[in-house]
């Protein structure tokens, strides 16, 4: 890794903690977290208080990645949010805490927050 790269992902981790800091997920209110990478981005709901993640997705997932095909990574991320959102109601979670992880709110990570929304959950 690079001296640039590695302070970049520095930075983020920093941010990161910053906001971990104040933002944090119980069992009524889960977190919604976004990891992202540069070709696949995660989605993880997360109850803080058990330190467990309660459902999941990402672009890696079988069954998403079959609907992603000649997809770009804007589109490939709010498909992301609304199979995170429609797997939460499953779980009988309606409203979150978004936590951005350390990234800007913009491209992906907005993306899959809007289909997130419009899969249902409230934040």
């Amino acid at each position: 890794m690079t001296k640039l790269a590695q302070k970049k992902r520095e930075d983020r981790l920093r941010r990161h903690r910053r906001v971990r800091a104040k933002v944090s997920g119980t069992a009524a209110r889960p977190r919604l977290n976004v990891f992202r990478s540069t070709a696949n981005i995660y989605a993880q709901v997360i109850d803080d208080e058990a330190g467990r993640t309660l459902v999941s997705a990402s672009t890696i997932d079988k069954e998403i990645a079959a609907q992603l095909d000649g997809k770009t990574k804007m589109e490939a991320a709010k498909i992301v949010g609304t199979v995170v959102a429609q797997r939460a109601k499953d779980a009988g979670i309606n409203s979150v805490v978004f936590d951005r992880g350390g990234y800007r709110y913009f491209g992906r990570v907005s993306a899959l927050a809007d289909g997130a929304r419009e899969g249902g959950l409230e934040f």
